[in-house]
């Protein structure tokens, strides 16, 4: 039930500095987290959203944070990263200190174990697959809702869990981007541009891009003009990506499109990645001074590298990305598959 529970408060977890780590698993799901490694006790979570609770919320929070406080055993720190502000005011009335658990959890996460790098090889070898699958697929006159559709079935079929965002679209609609994949039909000279943004097997992300020509012609000079700018940016980027490189020198190293093509829609030029996109967030310099942060890159993170060309008031973009894990040699592409215009 993990979409469920992305918008609906039926799951938690507590975990302390030492001592058991506490499931909370939704009602009648406890079996679900039986024999998990990580998982000391499961309970039955306390629900309190509206939904399950009306006009008896205040005594279902005030059941939940007793439980919470019986955990924290006299301790008055609490890191949390998702709180409605009943559960906040709850807890804050009886003396405990509330802090920031998102910043805590990215740290902890962003350098993935030898396992976790594993884990999402196989990840994306499953969406490699379904790349295939769409590739395989793809015709002139069908639409981009059931070019994507095969992405979502291969990524269900092999064991993944679902797709994030709908980043696939056609000729006009491929600029600006960050359209939704629609029913307008793919034509035999469009490009088709799109995003994995899914949550695949084991839970992993897998988050890599391509752009394609639909039909069998030959590119236009503009729809070349577009992809070879776009793979430019893509390639000196990764070529950043290197233990102990900052991401300031990340950011003004990095090569950006002709002004004719850039477009400021695409503000990130690399990103973290494990079950989600995850710290750290990389911008490019027309973006760094006023919204971006500064860090170092380290071996065994994962992380893509992002691109487009996109004309502004244009008719076409290229969307490239490319999902990668840092060794102490620098950055190795994860995917295997090609980036070039025509799929075949």
């Amino acid at each position: 039930m993990q979409v469920y529970s992305l918008h609906n408060p039926c799951r938690y977890v507590f975990i302390p500095g030492e001592g058991d780590v506490v499931l909370f698993e939704f009602k009648g799901c406890e079996h679900l987290s039986d024999g998990h490694a990580g998982v000391d006790e499961v309970r039955t979570a306390v629900s309190w959203y509206d939904f399950i609770t009306g006009g008896r919320t205040s005594e279902f929070v005030q059941r939940w944070a007793s439980e919470i406080i019986g955990l924290l055993a006299g301790a008055n720190d609490l890191a949390v990263d998702r709180l409605d502000p009943a559960g906040a005011d709850a807890l804050t009335r009886h003396g405990v200190r509330l802090h920031d658990g998102q910043r805590v959890a990215n740290r902890a996460r962003c350098i993935k174990t030898e396992q976790e790098i594993a884990a999402i090889r196989v990840a994306v070898d499953a969406c490699d697959h379904a790349i295939d699958q769409m590739r395989f697929k793809m015709r002139p006159g069908m639409t981009e809702q059931a070019l994507w559709a095969e992405l979502h079935r291969a990524n269900i079929e092999a064991g993944g869990e679902w797709l994030e965002t709908r980043l696939l679209t056609a000729g006009l609609r491929t600029n600006p981007w960050y359209q939704e994949c629609s029913a307008n039909v793919i034509g035999p000279t469009d490009l088709v541009a799109f995003d994995t943004d899914l949550i695949g097997v084991g839970g992993y992300s897998v988050d890599i891009s391509r752009t394609w020509l639909a039909g069998s012609q030959r590119p236009t000079s503009e729809q070349q003009r577009l992809h070879d700018a776009a793979s430019e940016q893509l390639r000196t980027t990764i070529q950043l990506l290197r233990p102990g490189a900052s991401f300031a020198e990340i950011c003004h190293g990095a090569h950006l499109p002709d002004p004719t093509i850039h477009s400021p829609a695409n503000a990130a030029i690399a990103h973290g990645i494990g079950m989600c996109n995850e710290y750290p967030l990389i911008l490019n310099r027309d973006h760094f001074a006023s919204s971006g942060y500064d860090g170092e890159i380290c071996v065994g993170m994962v992380l893509c590298a992002e691109a487009l060309a996109s004309p502004p008031n244009g008719a076409e973009s290229v969307k490239l990305e490319q999902q990668v894990v840092v060794t102490e040699a620098g950055a190795e592409v994860l995917s295997s598959q090609p980036l070039g215009l025509v799929p075949n």
